[in-house]
């Protein structure tokens, strides 16, 4: 029974170094889709710590190649099993490859919840099975338990860093935890080699001796832990009801190319190539009723395959503006709109030549199989951050949207921030644009009438034609809408109808924005002559509502001047002199009976003495104050901070007086440059040839006063010369170098403002120049 205990009490320990790191395992895998990560991370923990037990007989160096030969097998296998359960395609070594160069930052990318791909369990497999071996070694073969915790709570603590924001706080699993280190500190544990007590050979009064010592020291260590623990709960208690920070945020996700983020100006290159093939598409509908039943009125339409949605317009280019997270077959579901339906759409895409990083798809895409891939839950767009390559083939099953056209007559828009971004009018709008939307909305009150109206004036007035040149900026837009039609314009490609049609009904108070993609039958090649953008408009309880604005083939358009005149210009000015009103008869001279009476206030020299004198008051308050705040920013240069501010701060003093003087000197300068033309700037001085204008310091050249200058040259090179200390050796300046400094900028302003002009040497003090220059970073 006694033999029973013994081994009951040493597998506490080992179980609870299990337990702890395991407990990690669990915390990260709530944001992760199902339960493997928990079990991978299990397994890591239980591996880690039994290889330590089994090994504890062998030499210490002897113990890490063999656990990490464990953990390599159990690694490759996890990588395996998570490969496979994602049906991610490629061999064991390619997609360990993959995994070790990718692993961190797309764990740290992947749309939550995270799919458990080779990549997204590696990192937590690896550092559950090392944080398991160092803690194990280290409290069972030293018998250090708290020691050994360390590893297990720097992973938790990793854990919950990365979890973040993007889930319930971890309450359970940290009691769990306290609980469970408890149990491991309390049960007694043996580290001798023979498994007995290691006093048990010690004489009785020595063996008390030490057992008083181990008690002593664990009352003091239980005292420390209760004393820390009594002074940090109050902080840790604050930050109960904190928001955690979310480590994704220092994180770049994927980026699309500059090619896909405005693919609208590629419809225009896909136009003129209408035979190249970009992709192969099957399209099932298993909503739909078979063949032999009797047709829906709807599934013979055609199938819009979207490749991106461009809600950004600053004026010049539509641009995605999505942000894209690493996600794994199943995608999150965006919550469908409230008077929609949605119908499952299946298709088996496989690339041919579409190059970029934008994965295409029907809207609005659930679980994509086949290809890594990227999601943005705003748009619900997908790129392939690897880029697509010929032969690409992936599987994407999406849940399109219908909404109920009963509504849409009656619907209204929504307003507010939420929608900003899509109701948002770049600055510049041509006047005529801004009018023809202006016109429309008047004429039809309702949101969806107005949609209607933009729609049929473009399908009306204008033509489709493949050659048009690309763009969609104001200009752009305003020659397609106004330009003449012999001219080119009033014609162009689905880029101008689309880009048209959003900003003239963004003008007119709807939320749109373009999409770019293709219209097919759904089944068979797709052309780049398929390539096709079209406009929505997001109405409330319908979700976003697509609309097209293309003529009908075969109609012609009618000119645009029919129903949008344009603005007439203004009548030239008549020539002929526009008529004088003459006085009937001379104004009769107004006599003292008609004068007003005069008034009882202030005389005008009254007035006229008090302006002035409030005017010479704020004068000289303006005076007095600029006086005040130079002479305290000498003195806070001069007297204040440590001598290496202090020095440089005498240094601002001289190159301040330099510019009072008309003299500035560039930033460019070095400081030896700058004494010598602070020298030659004295020397003109005082011989009167200063003049106002900026000039280089070796562009002045010698006059008579050099000489005379000299005698003051060495201290300007001195101060020079503590600069460039204070520069190059922070620290070294000592106070009487400091106070040296600040007497030789004294003395240098002094003797240059005396040098001035008496009508020069008042405004010295008062000039604001060396205030503003202060308020810059300094030189």
């Amino acid at each position: 029974m006694t033999g029973a205990v013994r081994v009951l009490r040493a597998a506490v320990l080992p179980l609870a170094l299990i337990g702890l790191t395991a407990l990690a395992g669990v915390v990260l895998a709530r944001v992760y889709a199902g339960a493997l990560l928990t079990w991978l991370v299990v397994g890591a923990a239980a591996g880690s710590v039994l290889v330590s037990v089994a090994a504890r007989r062998l030499p210490s160096w002897l113990v890490a190649p063999v656990s990490v030969a464990a953990m390599a097998g159990w690694t490759l296998w996890s990588l395996r099993l998570a490969a496979t359960r994602a049906e991610v395609p490629g061999g064991l070594l390619e997609v360990t490859a993959d995994a070790a160069r990718n692993g961190i930052p797309r764990l740290l990318t992947a749309m939550i919840p995270v799919e458990p791909t080779p990549d997204t369990v590696l990192v937590p497999v690896v550092a559950a099975w090392l944080a398991g071996l160092t803690g194990a070694e280290v409290a069972l073969r030293t018998g250090r338990v708290l020691l050994g915790y360390l590893p297990a709570a720097g992973l938790y603590a990793a854990a919950l860093y990365v979890v973040g924001p993007n889930a319930e706080p971890a309450l359970g699993s940290t009691l769990a935890f306290v609980a469970v280190a408890a149990l491991g500190l309390a049960t007694p544990t043996q580290t001798a080699p023979g498994g007995g007590d290691p006093t048990a050979e010690l004489t009785p009064r020595v063996r008390a001796a030490v057992r008083l010592r181990l008690a002593t020291s664990a009352a003091l260590g239980v005292a420390l832990v209760v004393g820390l623990v009594a002074l940090l709960s109050p902080l840790v208690a604050e930050q109960v009801d904190g928001r955690p920070v979310d480590p994704r945020r220092y994180v770049e996700p994927p980026q699309v190319q500059t090619l896909d983020e405005n693919p609208l100006i590629r419809i225009s290159g896909w136009a003129l190539h209408p035979e190249q093939k970009l992709l192969d598409v099957s399209t099932e509908r298993p909503d739909v009723p078979p063949a032999d039943a009797p047709p829906a009125p709807d599934t013979a339409r055609s199938v819009r395959i979207r490749l991106a949605v461009l809600s950004d317009y600053d004026g010049v280019t539509w641009r995605v503006g999505a942000t894209y997270r690493n996600a794994g077959r199943i995608l999150p579901a965006a919550t469908p709109a409230r008077d929609s339906t949605l119908q499952t759409v299946r298709q088996q895409i496989s690339v041919a030549e579409l190059s970029g990083r934008l994965l295409p798809a029907v809207a609005t895409p659930r679980e994509v199989s086949g290809a890594r891939v990227a999601y943005d839950p705003a748009s619900g767009t997908l790129i392939r951050p690897e880029g697509l390559t010929p032969g690409l083939r992936y599987t994407v099953t999406s849940a399109e949207e219908r909404p109920d056209s009963n509504l849409l007559a009656t619907a209204n828009v929504p307003a507010g921030d939420e929608v900003a971004r899509v109701l948002r009018v770049a600055d510049g709008v041509p006047d005529p644009m801004r009018r023809l939307a202006t016109q429309l909305a008047e004429e039809n009150g309702a949101p969806y009438a107005r949609a209607l109206a933009i729609e049929a004036f473009l399908a009306e007035h204008y033509r489709v034609v493949a050659d048009a040149p690309s763009g969609h900026a104001y200009p752009n837009l305003g020659f397609f809408l106004f330009g003449p039609r012999n001219g080119g314009g009033q014609e162009g490609t689905s880029e101008q109808f689309a880009a048209a049609f959003a900003v003239l009904g963004r003008l007119s108070g709807l939320p749109t924005r373009v999409v770019v993609g293709f219209r097919t039958s759904g089944q068979g090649p797709v052309l780049a002559g398929d390539a096709y953008a079209w406009p929505e408009v997001l109405f409330d309880g319908l979700g976003w509502v697509s609309f097209d604005p293309l003529p009908r083939p075969n109609d012609e358009p009618r000119p645009v001047e029919e129903d949008f005149p344009p603005t007439p210009e203004d009548p030239p000015p008549s020539e002929a002199p526009a008529p004088t009103a003459e006085p009937s008869a001379a104004p009769e001279p107004a006599t003292a009976a008609d004068a007003p009476p005069a008034s009882n206030g202030l005389s005008t020299p009254v007035l006229v003495a008090g302006g002035s004198s409030g005017l010479l008051l704020v004068v000289g308050a303006l005076l007095l104050t600029l006086l005040a705040m130079r002479r305290s920013l000498t003195r806070s240069r001069l007297v204040r901070g440590d001598p290496g501010q202090r020095i440089a701060g005498a240094w601002r003093e001289v190159t301040d007086a330099l510019r009072l003087a008309g003299k500035p000197v560039g930033d460019d300068l070095a400081a030896t440059e700058v004494a010598r033309h602070a020298r030659r700037t004295l020397a003109e001085a005082r011989t009167g040839t200063i003049g106002d204008t900026t000039a280089a310091p070796d562009a002045v050249a010698p006059t008579a006063g050099t000489a005379e200058a000299d005698a003051s040259g060495p201290a300007v090179d001195e101060l020079a010369t503590l600069l460039n200390q204070v520069g190059f050796a922070p620290g070294a300046a000592t106070p009487d170098q400091a106070t040296r400094a600040a007497d030789v900028a004294t003395a240098y302003v002094a003797t240059l403002r005396s040098a001035r002009p008496w009508w020069r040497r008042l405004l010295w003090s008062v000039h604001p120049a060396p205030l503003r220059r202060a308020r810059r970073s300094p030189r």
